[in-house]
């Protein structure tokens, strides 16, 4: 049978997993009564509530005689290592773009990578049926954004169709039949090259891992695509590092292939087949794994560094250990350092206590994922602020810039472009005007953007929509102010009070409401002005043996500001935590006892 390996890649929300379902689908991989869930490949519990993809994930499906293995990637530059190991896997891309927004930042991102590769992408303009479409547009900005990011000749002779993935067509005019996908299947047949490696079935086995996971049953998996030979179950293989080093020998016990959206066992795994292997206890992402005989390791993508570090620490609040099972630094430790086995990007390490550990990553959304999927297992941590990482070159302190691409309506441009200019230090590199809606273009400091979402979506009444990249290392542009407003402090442990929370509602917005626990230390709100203020919020109403009409009244309180994890995380200030357990996200002071708050900040002064 006749080999295709392709990833699809495309920006957030430009339908890969939708057009997946359906290529699944007409390729006959599901029953005709078959349940499946929408976006099946989005397996993940976090990925179907968010509607995003995190976890690259292969499929297989046949096209008359020709299998076709498709790996659905993550849109997002925060999971973009992902995406650069899983493009060593494949011979080709198809490159979705949405017909009304046109290429956007990660489409950028990843394109460039698979260009540096040398694969010669299908460009495939999606959702032509929207009323704001201008396909022509688009495959133009395709072609302009190809050539800016120096593709060859062959490259920029790409074929092009218009589809709808939700309504499952594709065809190579605009006003084709709109039937099927058939001419999706019969152009990655024709245009995309069968596999190098099958040339290579007689040399010794040779396979580059790339995604590691684990199963309740067979332990460790590794997949990966097989470089050269032919494994048989059963067979005896070794594991090479990057530098070459033995990292252990094992017995194959399970090779298993996609096939649909499950995996089957197979006996013999070919070259440039996707397979997955288990049996190992060490081999990791980037080892080669290979016959006995074979001495050099396959040459591994090198990984982006990462840009964003933040320190897990123990939960140590009054609080502790009344949500969650997994409390002991030990555990959490073992936890993180799984989780860098498995994801290439993150780096971890531990602080001089022990009883804290810093995690670096790409950026703030990778955090969030990776803290709630912790939150979810039952762990209570406690978070610190986001903080850029630095490089020194030449006695010059270097930090990251990101390119930012904002869509919003005209009226709030102006807005926008002050603060991403003004305090947040940013320079504008292009502005858009186009039916009512303005494109800005801006090179800003990673540290100017922690903590901007949710303050950009207030300026934008929840319209704006945006997206950034790494872009560059740039020379340190100075000091950046954070939140200009103080804290509402809690001075007491206790069970807050509706009376008292009442009562102090004209000193700023709370984030708590009646009968909710609350501890010495703990932020309960955001004052007014820029100074923390210490409060009661336990303080109930003098009981005296008056009554009078009207005087007795409900209380009625405003609706407390609830955060989401990435919101609280992005709120908080250098001298303050937030509080994760599996049942809330509170905000605290890193110091609870104000006496000893007062100390750290006349010996920062």
């Amino acid at each position: 049978m006749d080999l295709r390996n392709i990833a699809i890649i495309a920006h957030v929300d430009h339908g890969k997993t939708t057009l997946v379902d359906e290529l699944l689908k007409q390729s006959g991989a599901f029953r005709e009564n078959q349940a499946v869930a929408e976006r099946a490949m989005d397996s993940n519990d976090l990925e179907r509530e968010r509607g995003i993809t995190i976890l690259a994930k292969a499929t297989s499906v046949e096209w008359n005689d020709t299998r076709i293995n498709i790996v659905d990637t993550p849109g997002h530059a925060d999971f973009g290592a992902e995406v650069e190991r899983i493009l060593s896997m494949v011979d080709g891309v198809v490159l979705l773009v949405d017909a009304a927004e046109g290429p956007m930042p990660q489409t950028k991102f990843v394109t460039s990578k698979a260009l540096a590769l040398g694969l010669r992408p299908i460009v495939v303009l999606n959702k032509v049926d929207k009323p704001d479409a201008e396909p022509d547009r688009a495959l133009d900005e395709v072609f302009d954004l190809f050539a800016s990011l120096d593709a060859n000749d062959e490259q920029l002779d790409f074929p092009a169709l218009y589809a709808s993935g939700r309504s499952g067509w594709a065809d190579e005019a605009l006003d084709g039949p709109r039937k099927d996908l058939s001419a999706l299947f019969d152009l990655i047949v024709r245009h995309v090259p069968a596999p190098k490696q099958i040339e290579a079935k007689t040399e010794p086995f040779r396979m580059l891992a790339t995604t590691l996971g684990s199963d309740p049953f067979i332990g460790r998996i590794l997949t990966g695509r097989v470089e050269s030979g032919t494994l048989k179950t059963g067979e005896t293989v070794k594991a090479l590092s990057r530098e070459g080093d033995r990292v252990e020998q094992f017995r194959v016990t399970k090779i298993l292939a996609f096939r649909g959206l499950a995996q089957q066992p197979i006996d013999v795994a070919e070259a440039g087949d996707i397979v997955s292997l288990a049996g190992m206890t060490k081999a990791t992402v980037a080892d080669t794994i290979c016959a006995p005989e074979v001495d050099a390791p396959i040459p591994a993508q090198p990984i982006d560094p990462p840009t964003i570090t933040v320190t897990f620490g123990i939960n140590d609040s009054p609080l502790a250990g009344r949500d969650g099972k997994k409390v002991q630094s030990r555990v959490i430790r073992d936890r993180l350092m799984k989780e860098a086995e498995s994801n290439v990007a993150i780096r971890v390490t531990d602080t001089p206590g022990g009883e804290a550990f810093e995690v670096a990553g790409r950026g703030e959304l990778q955090m969030g994922v990776l803290i709630e999927n912790m939150r979810r297992e039952g762990f209570e941590l406690s978070i610190s602020r986001p903080q850029v990482l630095f490089r020194e070159e030449n006695g010059q302190r270097l930090e990251p810039i990101e390119e930012v691409t904002i869509d919003v309506d005209d009226e709030y441009s102006g807005a926008v472009i002050e603060k991403i200019t003004g305090p947040r230090k940013g320079d504008l590199v292009e502005m858009k005007q186009n039916a009512g809606k303005t494109r800005i273009i801006a090179h800003v400091p990673s540290r100017g953007l922690i903590g901007y979402h949710g303050e950009f979506l207030t300026d934008t009444r929840g319209t704006g929509v945006l997206n950034r990249v790494f872009h560059d290392w740039a020379p340190h542009k100075g000091s950046i102010p954070g939140r200009r407003a103080g804290v509402l402090i809690s001075m007491e442990n206790g069970t807050s009070v509706a009376y008292a929370i009442f009562n102090l509602e004209d000193r700023g917005k709370f984030f708590i409401g009646a009968q909710e626990d609350v501890y010495q230390g703990m932020i309960i709100g955001e004052h007014n002005r820029e100074n923390d203020l210490e409060v009661n919020p336990l303080k109930g109403k003098k009981l005296t043996n008056v009554r009078a009409s009207g005087s007795d009244e409900n209380v009625r309180l405003t609706t407390p500001v609830k955060m989401s994890l990435e919101e609280a995380i992005a709120y908080i200030d250098d001298d303050e935590l937030v509080e994760v357990t599996p049942n809330a996200i509170r905000l605290r002071k890193r110091h609870l006892d104000p006496h000893e708050r007062k100390r750290q900040a006349r010996a920062q002064a």
